[in-house]
This record gives structure tokens, C-alpha cells and sequence, in this order.
């Protein structure tokens, strides 16, 4: 009976040390969990102070490009359209046929390039 309450004894402190090896490794889970909790907390906050120039780069940045990048086709498109319409309208009032189309056609292409540059120059952290 000695021999089998000896292994019955190394066994129960193999069990023990196997308890506590897994005890301080989740000790040490837990305290890496609780730092890098921390750490992103204060990684809110601060990119929450920064109000909108980090939210250009967040996941949301790629909506805003689209966005802008339709502000700026449709800006540039109903200048010409706009100007075509009205120069087409001219000429059919005065009888002059392609004048008024073209000079106003011109002049809409450059008031959508005009446009487009006024939105390109915008400094990041102004509204549009």
C-alpha cells in the first residue's frame, strides 16, 4: 500500500503543479488582457480629441471618398450640362445655330473645372 499511496501522492503533486502553472499563466493572460484594454481605451480617447482628421483614415474614410468623388462628377457634369442648355436655348430664341451652344459649352467646362479646383483645394478639415 505504500507504493500506491506514493504515486497516488506524486500524482496529486504533478495535478497541484499542473494547477498552478495553469493558474499563473492565466494570471498572466488576465494582466495582458487588462493592459492592452487600457491601452485601447486611451487610444479611443485620443482619436477622439482629434475630432475629424482621424476620421478620414478610419473605416469610413472609403465612403467619404466616394462621396467627394461624386460631389465633384456631379459638379463638374451640371456645369457643362447647364451651359450647353442655355446656349442651346440662346440659339434656338435667336436663330444662331451653333453660337451660343459652343460659347456656353465653353464656359460651362470651365466653370466645372472651376468648380472641380474649389473642392481640390478645400483645406482637409473644413465641411464641404
Amino acid at each position: 500500500m505504500g507504493e500506491r499511496d506514493d504515486s497516488r501522492s506524486e500524482d496529486q503533486k504533478r495535478a497541484d503543479a499542473r494547477f498552478e502553472a495553469d493558474q499563473r499563466e492565466a494570471a498572466a493572460l488576465r494582466s495582458r488582457l487588462d493592459k492592452l484594454s487600457a491601452d485601447l481605451g486611451a487610444s479611443k480617447d485620443s482619436s477622439a480629441g482629434n475630432g475629424d482628421k482621424d476620421a478620414d483614415l478610419t473605416a469610413g474614410s472609403f465612403g467619404g471618398a466616394m462621396s467627394l468623388g461624386f460631389r465633384v462628377l456631379t459638379e463638374f457634369v451640371s456645369a457643362v450640362v447647364v451651359g450647353a442648355l442655355i446656349g442651346w436655348q440662346l440659339d434656338k430664341w435667336f436663330g444662331t445655330s451653333p453660337l451660343f451652344l459652343l460659347v456656353l459649352l465653353l464656359l460651362g467646362t470651365a466653370a466645372g473645372f472651376w468648380n472641380v479646383y474649389r473642392i481640390a483645394v478645400k483645406p482637409p478639415g473644413t465641411k464641404p
